[in-house]
């Protein structure tokens, strides 16, 4: 699974709103804190505002804030609202996907896969990174040796 730029970004812009106590934050804060070009960190923005999870303030005291509670929006939802589906297959949902002959099981490897993939990233909520409590199932799953090995 690759994690775009812009995915990377919304989740690194999310939680300085998440962990911010002075409200609301200004782009240029998150863009300096978390090393993000502004006008890239201003379309992520947009994208977030427009799913429900950020809010904007305008004028000389304006900025964003989260439109929900940091426990309520999950990396997945983050990820969603700049990249759309977690799992794609040639840009279509791996259910969508239709195989014949020998390559008739992929459909449900790939459909797997986006289970396994949801199962971490909608597990995970924006509070749980900033608190530092991730989940049990998170957790075991980065103590595995080999998940810090490269392949």
């Amino acid at each position: 699974m690759r994690i775009s730029a812009k995915a990377d970004y919304a989740v690194r812009a999310a939680l300085e709103l998440a962990a911010a106590t002075d409200l609301p934050v200004k782009g240029e804060r998150i863009a300096a804190a978390q090393g993000i070009p502004p006008k890239f960190l201003e379309s992520i923005m947009v994208d977030l505002r427009q799913a429900g999870l950020v809010a904007s303030q305008r004028g000389p005291e304006g900025g964003y804030r989260l439109d929900l509670p940091p426990e309520r929006i999950s990396i997945a939802d983050v990820i969603r609202a700049v990249d759309g589906p977690l799992a794609v297959v040639h840009g279509d949902r791996p259910d969508a996907m239709s195989y014949h002959g020998v390559a008739a099981g992929l459909e449900e490897v790939w459909v797997a896969l986006r289970a396994n993939v949801r199962e971490v990233l909608e597990e995970v909520s924006l509070a749980d990174v900033v608190e530092g409590s991730l989940p049990p199932v998170v957790r075991e799953l980065a103590a595995k040796p080999d998940a810090w090995t490269r392949h």
